[in-house]
């Protein structure tokens, strides 16, 4: 069977940066589906009229994957609005924030904290791998039809290429997931 639009293909790839540095290694096979919201666009372009075994190499450049870096996205916040246990790396959910951060922080986005100050807290709205030109090797491992049900959700929920913040049960605030799957 061919990829078409709203069809489930399952996907193992290698994820490099332009210097050969691997970001991402998916080794077991993931189903997407295509046309929802599982896949960037140029990833789902590339896939269209392939079949089973096929390999694909792509060069994506960062408007065309995780956006370009914007520093207007980052934010200090004070340090004592946070939980004892917050390191480096830990996500938080922007409509999830500590109470008395900043009201210019944007809460549509998911922060991660850069940087612990004594005093302070630098959070990072930008995706990790803004601003970075990435090359996939994918390979396609199986192809189906998707059915009704996963079309009408738009997703078999597998959002690989977001970034999502989960909550902490020491915590109940969003941390965690600074991993791409």
């Amino acid at each position: 069977m061919k990829i078409t639009p709203q069809c489930v293909v399952s996907l193992t790839w290698v994820m490099k940066d332009t210097l050969g540095e691997v970001l991402d290694e998916l080794d077991e096979p993931v189903e997407f589906l295509l046309g929802g919201q599982d896949l960037l666009a140029k990833i789902e372009e590339a896939l269209q009229g392939h079949e089973l075994g096929a390999k694909i190499d792509l060069h994506l450049e960062p408007e065309q994957a995780f956006g370009d870096y914007d520093e207007n996205f980052v934010f200090l916040e004070p340090r004592k609005l946070f939980p004892a246990e917050l390191e480096e790396g830990m996500t938080f959910d922007g409509q999830a924030l500590p109470k008395g951060t900043s009201t210019d922080t944007p809460r549509q986005l998911i922060y991660t904290v850069t940087d612990i100050y004594p005093e302070h807290v630098v959070l990072d709205g930008n995706h990790p791998l803004a601003g970075i030109a990435i090359r996939l090797s994918l390979k396609v491992e199986a192809v189906r039809e998707a059915t009704e049900e996963e079309v009408g959700q738009g997703t078999l929920g597998t959002g690989f290429f977001k970034l999502e913040a989960d909550t902490s049960p020491l915590t109940g605030h969003k941390t965690g997931n600074n991993t791409l799957h």
